[in-house]
């Protein structure tokens, strides 16, 4: 949705596809020049999932025309679960059976007992084995449960099993922040077998909201050696999302290092990367594509490359020139505008007009280059929340703008939160409900029979229906007291409470039309002139993205109802504490002075729950409230360097247009 490039990427149908056009070849040769890997880009994460789910299908019924067996190596993680997802599908509506597959997954934690909710044993049952008809015996998964004494012996059996069955057919893979593929981390040596590994921080990090804290995540686990993946007759790697793109592009167009073990791949005979188009987004032919080739210039590509330029060199783009451009492959754009000076005051003049006071419009002005319309005024502003605090994280400043403006603001919180509650906060706000109520009979009995269920909880269980409906209640709480705090109407905070969310784990069930309908009755209800969404599609918990999506089918079906305010509402979107859009893409830019984002800040701190210390912090252990901040005055800071004023901070935004 958000690949910035004008080149339409080729999709490859099927690797043994050879009725392209020599020039096709020639052209798809040009633009991968930087590529050591067979890399192939789709629309969307579905769409490549169901080109991975039908090759592996296709191989399976070959192989039965033979009566042979199919030997697959299988990942866990998000990555691959659509892909599952398909193959279940296959079997269900296409009848594919599963008779002649035989399954090695490539790791699991240890210690760790096959019964635990954060076994990938359990994980491959619910997400696939429990769903075709593949033979018990035929599955193959480490054992973490396996004492330190026996566990190299186990880890050399499993070899000798890969060995016994033929070696592997098809091999998922997905792939690491550090790069490391199964649990090969960082040092891990290209002759790797199967072993006990001891985990990276920041894989341990990313595992810390599965386990509920990275306390609980275990240190080691067993893994498939990278030894072991190289001698698969066939590599599929899998990655979706902007938070995979930057270890993407390492892996594809790097140098081969023990650092990054992923690289290792580009010694591999048989081996593609499959990715959506935001993991290949920092490719060198998506992101800087006039290194790579000549480009068709429009006006999207020409700021992009002009602001790129200006960032390349350390100068503002005011002051680049003929000889810049010429120099890093735009000589063409040159000979097609005509000159630097022309190309540079194009693109400040872009940046220039996203600049804006005035979020909601400005009333009485000439708005044919500003990023809002005037009229009408006051607007009509909604905010959809994805948790109960990611408005004032994300676009407080905004949000404090419009209210002091006068526009009418809603915010919707789209799900509870209720998950990202510390246990202790529940126990203090029912000592200050048995402290205002000390002779409530019925409160102290189910005081009691909370805390006993605390004190027995184990890592990861589900809360008790009670326990999650105080823990919404307290981050309600919290949100109400920002929004009063920010001066928006309590009447105008609308709690939807999702049912996707409500399962108590990290795991959400698939939006439903249950979900679409809230949305779509909230904004029929309300009639926004604008509406603000997160854009975070690289969330990495996922919930952003669904809710965002909840969001576009809504809009979807107003437009197919015909409803006629929805053609005037403009649909803003911002991202969410873990990254920044990039400057070529923002479209609306709000400076926040200094007063304001202490104001932001405060509103921030209102949500105590969240504070010091998050129940999910991501890779990033800052505070919300710091994370913000920094990202903040990055964007102003960037904007100044580019040759445009200098602010204390700044908000950004790209208008989503259907």
């Amino acid at each position: 949705m958000f690949l910035r490039t004008n080149f339409k990427l080729k999709k490859t149908q099927n690797k043994k596809n050879t009725n392209n056009m020599p020039d096709t070849l020639e052209k798809d040769t040009e633009l991968k020049k930087f590529e050591k890997i067979n890399t192939h880009v789709y629309d969307s994460s579905e769409a490549a999932s169901l080109y991975v789910a039908r090759e592996i299908a296709d191989l399976i019924k070959e192989r039965q025309k033979t009566s042979d067996n199919v030997v697959l190596g299988l990942a866990t993680g998000s990555t691959p679960t659509k892909v599952y997802d398909y193959l279940v599908k296959f079997h269900k509506e296409e009848s594919l059976s599963f008779k002649n597959v035989i399954t090695f997954n490539l790791d699991e934690y240890f210690p760790m007992q096959p019964d635990s909710i954060h076994s990938y044993v359990r994980f491959m049952n619910e997400h696939l084995f429990d769903h075709i008809d593949i033979l018990k015996e035929n599955i193959h998964i480490p054992d973490g449960s396996c004492t330190k004494e026996n566990v190299k012996e186990f880890c050399d059996a499993y070899e000798a099993k890969i060995e016994k069955n033929g070696g592997i057919d098809i091999q998922i893979l997905g792939i690491g922040r550090t790069g490391h593929i199964g649990f090969n981390e960082p040092g891990s040596s290209l002759s790797s077998k199967t072993r006990v590994v001891r985990l990276d921080r920041v894989t341990l990090l990313d595992a810390a909201s599965d386990f509920f804290g990275l306390e609980n995540v275990p240190a080691k686990a067993i893994t498939m050696g990278v030894g072991t993946i190289m001698a698969a007759k066939r590599i599929i790697l899998m990655a979706w999302g902007e938070g995979k793109s930057l270890i993407i592009k390492h892996a594809v167009e790097g140098e081969i290092k023990e650092s990054i073990p992923a690289t290792f791949l580009q010694h591999h005979v048989n081996c593609d990367f499959i990715l959506d188009e935001a993991a290949a987004s920092n490719l060198t032919r998506i992101h800087t594509p006039w290194l790579v080739s000549e480009c068709i210039w429009n006006d999207t590509l020409i700021k992009r490359a002009t602001i790129w330029l200006s960032e390349k060199l350390n100068k503002a783009i005011l002051k680049l020139t003929n000889e810049d451009y010429s120099e890093f492959g735009m000589g063409s754009l040159v000979a097609d505008i005509g000159s630097a000076e022309s190309i540079n005051l194009k693109v400040f003049n872009q940046l220039q007009q996203t600049i804006t006071g005035w979020p909601g419009g400005k009333p009485n002005a000439d708005d044919h280059n500003r990023p809002e319309r005037k009229s009408p005024f006051p607007k009509t502003s909604l905010i959809f929340s994805p948790h109960p605090d990611d408005d004032v994280i994300s676009m407080g400043g905004t949000l404090l703008r419009l209210v002091d403006q006068g526009h009418h603001v809603h915010v919707a919180y789209q799900t509870s939160g209720n998950i990202a509650v510390f246990d202790d906060e529940v126990i203090r706000f029912l000592d200050f409900a048995l402290d205002m109520q000390p002779n409530n009979h019925e409160l102290i009995k189910q005081f009691d029979k909370i805390r006993d269920f605390l004190k027995n909880k184990t890592p990861g269980q589900i809360d008790s229906p009670e326990i999650q409906k105080i823990k919404g209640l307290i981050r309600k709480g919290e949100a109400l007291s920002a929004c009063r705090y920010c001066g928006v109407e309590e009447d105008n905070a609308h709690f939807q409470n999702l049912p996707f969310y409500e399962t108590g784990t990290v795991k959400k069930k698939p939006h439903s039309q249950a979900d679409i309908q809230i949305t779509y009755d909230l904004l029929n209800k309300i009639k926004p002139n604008q509406v603000f969404a997160a854009g975070d599609l690289s969330d990495p918990h996922g919930t952003h993205r669904v809710c965002l999506k909840i969001v576009f089918e809504a809009f979807e079906q107003l437009k197919k109802d015909k409803v006629k305010w929805i053609d005037d509402c403009y649909l803003w979107l911002y991202r969410g504490a873990w990254q920044e859009w990039d400057v070529a893409d923002m479209e609306m830019t709000v400076p926040i002075g200094p007063k304001d984002m202490q104001r932001k800040k405060n509103a921030i701190f209102k949500h105590q729950s969240q504070k010091d210390a998050a129940m999910f912090p991501g890779n990033d252990e800052r505070e919300f409230w710091q994370r913000a901040e920094q990202r903040n005055k990055e964007t102003a800071r960037k904007y100044n360097a580019l040759g445009l004023a200098e602010y204390e901070a700044m908000e950004s935004f790209v208008r989503y247009k259907f």
